[in-house]
């Protein structure tokens, strides 16, 4: 491990631990994408021994929308541990986290191992999936929409919490690229969108994260879950209940106290 890749890692993991936001380390450090992944893997490790093990990964950037942000043309993955994750119906507090946002999204749970670089076919024949909302949520001071592509990554792009309801059997190709969402705040319609938001099909963008875990010698494993994408621009979460309510894939709600 280089110093630099201890030293970034460090100053995020203590702003984990001490729940302190900190200034992007853009502003300090020069770090290319290789290198903010090697920061985002101890920064995932010095937190796991608090907060559990390798659940699987969240897809983030999956619009050329969000690309520009951060001025690349892919996506950027993140890592998930157990204790991200939750069950639709929760209840958390604003007051714990730091600028949470909301993001409809589809979950992908493996039920086979996948083979590196997985296409399409197979993650649909290897996968059951589900209604999803994700809430990112970053260590850095006034995040959202002024981070930089290393600042995200190496944040574990701002993994925060991953809200999961019942698991189901994935549709074809077709019917998931089509698949619709309402978005719900205290019952009132606040957003729309469809799937193929989503890098043109959720699936595809599980497909990239195959490919992209390849080259860093990661690999899918059955009983990981993979956090696939927003079908809109992400929200500021305030206080009250979000219910995300999809076509075929039924709904998932959270709640937001102060």
């Amino acid at each position: 491990m280089t110093n630099l890749v201890k030293e970034v890692s460090g100053k995020i993991t203590e702003a984990h631990k001490t729940e302190t936001p900190i200034e992007f380390i853009r502003h300090e450090y020069t770090v290319d994408e290789d290198t903010s992944y090697a920061v985002q893997e101890e920064v995932v490790k010095g937190i796991a021994n608090l907060q559990g093990e390798i659940a699987g990964y969240k897809i983030s950037m999956t619009s050329a929308e969000t690309q520009a942000i951060a001025k690349t043309h892919e996506p950027a993955y993140g890592t998930l541990l157990r204790s991200n994750l939750l069950e639709s119906g929760e209840v958390l507090s604003l007051s714990s986290m730091f600028s949470p946002l909301i993001e409809p999204e589809i979950m992908f749970i493996l039920t086979e191992d996948l083979s590196p670089g997985a296409d399409e076919e197979e993650i649909l024949r290897k996968s059951e999936i589900a209604a999803g909302i994700e809430i990112p949520d970053s260590r850095y001071k006034d995040w959202f929409p002024n981070f930089s592509l290393a600042d995200l990554i190496c944040d574990n792009t701002a993994v925060g919490r991953v809200i999961v309801a019942e698991s189901v059997a994935p549709p074809s190709f077709e019917e998931l690229a089509n698949e619709g969402m309402e978005l719900f705040h205290n019952g009132v319609k606040i957003k729309e969108g469809t799937a193929s938001a989503v890098l043109g099909n959720p699936v595809s963008a599980v497909a990239w994260l195959s490919r992209k875990l390849t080259e860093h010698k990661k690999v899918l494993k059955k009983g990981m879950l993979i956090s696939s994408g927003t079908f809109i621009s992400p929200i500021a979460a305030e206080e009250g209940t979000y219910r995300v309510s999809y076509s075929t894939l039924g709904q998932v709600e959270v709640t937001f106290q102060s």
